[in-house]
């Protein structure tokens, strides 16, 4: 089945879903989430310093290493704009798929809005830094391409569930409670946004299931953080990776296992072609390669 085809196909369960999450998601306000009175005005090229935060030095409230997995959170918040026009082109603008694509980017905004408030308030993070971290990252315009719709199904799925994953770990780090309760919040979304895919990649795999397999196969090869244009992204990700805010075995347990074998049910799926046997073969195998190793790469940070 073509992508037309297996969107026509499953619009009405996409229209279920959307019913569904605007049921049960729930209205909040960045402005009650932000401590205001924590904040005082920014001298104009006055650079910034630690002492002036909240977290200044020697206040384990928040190091380097959190400060770094927040920098990149919200920077990935940042770069809607270009998520919005991919889901655009995937799915498109009309009905329950439009719907959803307007209301999810509405529902994304908050987050970035909400997280730089409270790291501007608080002066957690060098604002100058920042703003031209987000300049660069939005002119670069970089985020992960799925190569069609299959793809693309089984990587929203992931993505969303990875960054929920993320989020409500760096909030764990922060023992300002504050801080971990906006975590928390933009995480809730986050798994909402989730489930939304997850459960429309279901529905895809019961109407094309071999289109599906070889998508979700190549999804989990390829699969990347929506953070690849974010300046100095790849020393980020190893201390994020170190701070076990998400990490290669996180992805393997959390991920990959409960979603990929577990919900999606890859090893019981019947009738594929031989394309997608062989991309499911594959696929498997990888899976317990990637835990593998991520255990290993965990196991050698503890000792180091």
């Amino acid at each position: 089945m073509d992508e037309r085809g297996l969107l026509r196909e499953i619009e009405p369960v996409a229209g279920e879903l959307l019913n569904r999450h605007l049921g049960v998601a729930k209205e909040w306000f960045p402005h009650e989430l932000v401590p205001y009175s924590r904040g005082k005005d920014f001298e104009p090229g006055k650079p910034w310093s630690e002492n002036d935060s909240d977290f200044g030095v020697g206040n384990d409230v928040m190091s380097d290493a959190v400060r770094g997995s927040l920098f990149v959170n919200l920077l990935t918040e940042d770069n809607l704009p270009y998520y919005f026009r991919d889901i655009d082109q995937l799915f498109g603008n009309d009905g329950a798929y439009g719907e959803w694509g307007r209301n999810w980017t509405a529902e994304e905004g908050r987050h970035s809005i909400v997280i730089r408030d409270y790291l501007t308030v608080t002066r957690a993070i060098d604002p100058v830094d920042l703003e031209r971290a987000r300049m660069q990252q939005v002119r670069g315009g970089q985020v992960p391409a799925p190569l069609d719709l299959y793809e693309a199904l089984a990587y929203l799925s992931m993505q969303e569930l990875a960054t929920r994953i993320a989020h409500r770990n760096t909030g764990k780090l922060m023992t300002d409670k504050v801080g971990e309760a906006i975590m928390s919040r933009v995480g809730n979304d986050e798994n909402l946004h989730y489930l939304f895919y997850r459960d429309l990649t279901t529905a895809a795999i019961a109407v094309d299931p071999s289109n599906m397999v070889i998508g979700i196969e190549r999804a989990v090869r390829t699969f990347a953080m929506p953070g690849t244009g974010i300046p100095d992204f790849e020393r980020l990700s190893r201390e994020i990776a170190r701070l076990g805010v998400y990490d290669l075995l996180i992805h393997h347990d959390q991920i990959l296992v409960p979603v990929v074998l577990r919900h999606w049910k890859l090893a019981e799926l019947t009738g594929l072609n031989a394309e997608a046997e062989q991309a499911r073969d594959a696929l498997v195998k990888r899976i317990e390669r990637i835990g593998k190793v991520g255990a290993k790469l965990a196991a050698d940070r503890v000792s180091a």
